[in-house]
C-alpha cells in the first residue's frame, strides 16, 4: 500500500509540474502579446500626418492675476518630468482622465473651457492627446499632499510664464498644499493670458515668437519641484479670552 501511495504522490506532482508550466507559458505569451501591442501602439501614435499635426496659438485675452514671492527649491533635481503629444489623430492607448505624477503627489490633466478633463492615452510611459483646431484648454494640477511645489511648465517649446525658450531651470507656478492650480494660458502681464488654442503649426505661437520655433510643436511639458517653505509658528486657534497664568515668568 506504500507503494501505491508513494506512485499516486509521483504521478500527482508530475502533473502539477506540467500544468503550472503550461501556466507559466500562457502567461509569459500573455505578458509578450502585450509588449506587443504596447510597441505597435507607440508605432501608431508616433506616427503623425502633416495634416494632422497641432500646435498652440496665442488665443483670447483672460483676467489671471499672478503675485511674486521669492522661495528655494528644496533640490535642483526635479521630483518629476511629464510630457504630453498632442495632434489631430486617433490615438491608441489605454485611455486615463489624469496623469498621477511625482509619485501621486500631484495629479495633472489638460481640460476644456468648461473644466471637463479632456480624454488622454497612455502607452507604457507615454501620453498622448487628440485636439481640435480652434478648441482651447488649460492645465490643471491639484496637490495630494501636505507640501509645497513649483510647476515648470512648457507648450510647445516655450515657457508659459515669460515666453523664453522652455528650460527646467525656470520659475514655475506655485503649487500650495491641497491647493489647485489652472494655467490658462500665456502669460501677458500680471493680470492676464492669451488662453491656450490648439492651431495649425504655422499660427501657432512658438512658430511666431522670436524664442519659439515650429519644430518643437504639438508637446505639453510639466516639470515638478519641491520648494523649502519657512516654517509658521503655530497660533492659538481660541478665539476667547486665555485662563489665568500664575506664573507668568516662567511661560515659554
Amino acid at each position: 500500500m506504500k507503494k501505491l501511495y508513494l506512485l499516486f504522490f509521483l504521478l500527482f506532482g508530475f502533473v502539477l509540474s506540467a500544468c503550472s508550466q503550461k501556466a507559466e507559458e500562457r502567461s509569459s505569451q500573455m505578458t509578450t502579446e502585450v509588449t506587443n501591442a504596447e510597441a505597435a501602439n507607440q508605432v501608431a501614435n508616433n506616427s503623425v500626418a502633416k495634416d494632422e499635426k497641432l500646435g498652440t496659438g496665442w488665443g483670447d485675452e483672460i483676467d489671471s492675476h499672478v503675485t511674486e514671492i521669492d522661495l528655494k527649491r528644496k533640490s535642483n533635481t526635479p521630483l518629476s518630468e511629464t510630457l504630453v503629444q498632442y495632434a489631430d489623430k486617433a490615438y491608441k492607448g489605454r485611455e486615463v482622465k489624469s496623469i498621477s505624477i511625482a509619485a501621486g503627489k500631484i495629479s495633472f490633466s489638460i481640460v476644456d473651457d468648461h473644466g471637463d478633463k479632456l480624454a488622454l492615452y497612455r502607452v507604457g510611459q507615454r501620453y498622448y492627446l487628440r485636439g481640435q483646431q480652434g478648441q482651447s484648454y488649460q492645465l490643471h494640477y491639484e496637490n495630494n499632499t501636505g507640501k509645497t511645489f513649483e510647476i515648470v511648465s512648457s507648450v510647445d517649446g516655450v515657457d508659459v510664464i515669460d515666453g523664453s525658450e522652455a528650460s527646467r531651470s525656470h520659475s514655475g507656478y506655485v503649487l500650495h498644499p491641497h491647493d489647485e492650480l489652472t494655467i490658462e494660458g500665456f502669460r501677458k502681464s500680471e493680470n492676464a493670458v492669451a488662453s491656450f488654442t490648439f492651431s495649425k503649426p504655422k499660427d501657432s505661437y512658438a512658430a511666431n515668437s522670436d524664442n519659439g520655433s515650429i519644430r518643437n510643436t504639438g508637446i505639453i511639458g510639466t516639470v515638478v519641484y519641491e520648494l523649502k517653505v519657512p516654517e509658521v509658528e503655530a497660533q492659538s486657534s481660541n478665539k476667547y479670552a486665555p485662563p489665568p497664568n500664575a506664573f507668568p515668568k516662567d511661560r515659554d
